[in-house]
């Protein structure tokens, strides 16, 4: 039906504004609007990973590529980590309830976006009219491939479990744990995401049928879109701005985790 395939559409634009402007695949957002739409859960995940599936990252990465603010010799080793940790997180996801580990995971998104937003320091400034500072954009990093190969498969993993691209964890950790700057670290992460790393998981979902590939191609288009206008909105900020997005973004993700189950719950009744 036309009318559904326009709401896909919207749900893959809205996800597409968002993985473009945090370096995130966009799953964060697809699951529970699918949710919403009516799929149940395990099929809500196995079509968002489908949808990620295909290199909807590829325009935002080039506006990444073209300001200086990827590294290829980076994403490769988390790329290749983020293979096998989506197969398992996949096998995971459909063999052992996960309600407790969602929460954990949002507890910890909570902690981050917290750390990333310090909106007391926020408040602070804004009680005292200081202007907010503005650190300088160091694009120079390198890290042992060991550490990145780690990074993705832990990444990997939630990425299966959770219908997830992986960004949400390697954003943070590059940042966080690799002192990188939040423009490099989101390109970074995009570029990561560009290969097929989750057929593993893709193909596990398909055999279950729990996937719908007509949606996840609707949602794919949206993404593509999407994330093209989300990279030029962060281009077009400073970075400590969109490192203060960011950990918004986190804190409210962390709820979409916390409280999943309940919201699952209150539509089933519905």
């Amino acid at each position: 039906m036309p009318g559904q395939w326009l709401v896909l559409l919207l749900v893959g634009l809205i996800a597409g504004v968002a993985s473009g402007m945090f370096g995130i695949g966009g799953g964060v957002v697809i699951v529970p609007l699918l949710v919403i739409l009516g799929f149940g859960l395990l099929p809500a995940i196995g079509t968002s990973l489908g949808a990620l599936l295909m290199p909807v990252g590829i325009f935002a990465v080039i506006e990444y590529y073209r300001a200086g603010k990827v590294k290829f010799g980076i994403a490769a080793p988390i790329a290749a980590g983020l293979v096998g940790g989506i197969l398992v997180g996949a096998e995971i996801a459909q063999s052992l309830p996960q309600s407790t580990l969602q929460r954990l995971y949002g507890a910890f998104l909570l902690w981050i976006g917290w750390r990333f937003a310090e909106p007391r320091k926020l408040w602070v400034r804004w009680r005292s009219h200081q202007p907010a500072p503005r650190p300088p954009e160091e694009t120079q990093v390198t890290t042992a491939w060991g550490w990145l190969l780690l990074l993705g498969l832990g990444a990997g993993v939630l990425a299966g479990m959770f219908g997830i691209g992986g960004g949400a964890i390697i954003v943070p950790a590059l940042v966080g744990l690799l002192k990188f700057d939040q423009k490099l670290a989101n390109g970074t992460s995009l570029a990561a995401l560009l290969l097929p790393v989750g057929l593993g998981g893709v193909i596990t979902y398909y055999r279950e049928g729990y996937l719908d590939p007509a949606a996840a191609v609707v949602v794919a288009v949206g993404l593509a879109v999407g994330a093209l206008g989300g990279a030029r909105l962060a281009l077009g900020l400073p970075s400590y701005r969109v490192k203060q997005f960011y950990g918004f973004f986190l804190i409210a993700l962390s709820l979409r985790f916390l409280f999943f189950d309940w919201l699952v719950a209150l539509l089933g009744r519905g």
